[in-house]
């Protein structure tokens, strides 16, 4: 990757990330995704602890098929990320993309964590 590009995704995450921390210190817990070449993977964080309150990725024991670099893997981790944090007593999140579009993988996940609970 070259420079400029990395520049450009350093202010696409920094800029994301400001406007999600005036919403978090509200109390909202946010959604992470982070996605690689071969899985993905998502936490749900409370900024204001410092604390992961749910986590679920590619990698797991409790992941069913074995490819997480695809979009039916990003959707059945978003089922797992959304059952761990309802089972944690969290519905309401904000959904923090990072550098990332809003497409593919990352909407496959945030699509299935809304399918199953989450309010974001």
């Amino acid at each position: 990757m070259t420079s400029s590009l990395r520049n450009l995704e350093i202010r696409r995450r920094t800029r994301v990330r400001s406007k999600l921390r005036r919403v978090s210190k509200v109390g909202r817990p946010r959604l992470s995704v982070f996605r690689s070449g071969r899985h993905i993977y998502a936490q749900v964080i409370d900024d204001v602890a410092g604390a992961t309150l749910a986590s679920a990725s590619s990698k797991d024991k409790g992941f069913k098929s074995g490819k997480g670099w695809n979009v039916d893997g990003a959707t059945e981790v978003g089922k797992l990320i959304a059952e761990r944090a309802n089972a944690a007593g969290v519905s309401d999140v904000v959904f923090d993309r990072g550098s990332y579009l809003f497409h593919g993988r990352v909407k496959a996940l945030a699509e299935a964590a809304r399918s199953g609970g989450l309010n974001f």
